[in-house]
């Protein structure tokens, strides 16, 4: 089976600094070498200050055992969480199954979402405590999906239990169909 990684893209300021060095063998154009003088040194800008990065959370491994389609579906609930955990909400719907795009809209989806997990804060520890592979799922079409449940804490709340299911869409790619958090 085929897996295509989900990339996040990083906005990364980079600065070209244009320093130099004078120094009584190397005088700017027009003046006099001064024997003995000391080479001046360019001191670069000060650096842009920082973007904000969200918090992350060490992504956990797939668990010893997990059968192929497990651990698939954990790379894929993990990347999407990260989503999530960064606030980026509108991108967490495009990086959604098609079952999920086509039950709610991005806007919809980015308010809701935004309104339960903006509250809680930075994630402070995940720890995934069971996954499950399923069949058939209420409300949903059947498929191949993989119930995943964390033990989540957060800034603003200690403990809670974060439920993400991924399906196998048709293209082949694990994606992120259903998201609870209580």
């Amino acid at each position: 089976m085929s897996r295509k990684a989900l990339t996040l893209t990083m906005l990364m300021l980079a600065t070209s600094l244009g320093t130099g060095c004078r120094s009584p063998s190397n005088p700017p154009a027009g003046a006099d070498p001064v024997v003995g003088a000391t080479p001046s040194i360019a001191v670069p800008p000060p650096a842009p200050p920082s973007v904000p990065t969200p918090p992350t959370v060490a992504p956990p491994l797939p668990a010893e055992g997990d059968t192929p389609a497990v651990a698939a579906a954990t790379l894929a609930a993990d990347a999407w969480l990260r989503l999530v955990d960064g606030a980026q909400y509108p991108q967490s719907w495009d990086a959604a199954a098609a079952f999920f795009r086509g039950a709610t809209q991005r806007g919809q989806w980015a308010t809701m979402v935004g309104g339960v997990r903006g509250p809680l804060g930075a994630v402070r520890s995940r720890h995934r405590r069971s996954a499950q592979a399923a069949t058939s799922l209420p409300g949903a079409p059947d498929g191949s999906y993989v119930i995943i449940q964390y033990d989540s804490s957060f800034e603003h709340k200690d403990s809670a239990l974060e439920t993400v299911t991924p399906m196998l869409d048709p293209d082949g790619q694990w994606r992120v169909s259903g998201y609870f958090i209580l």
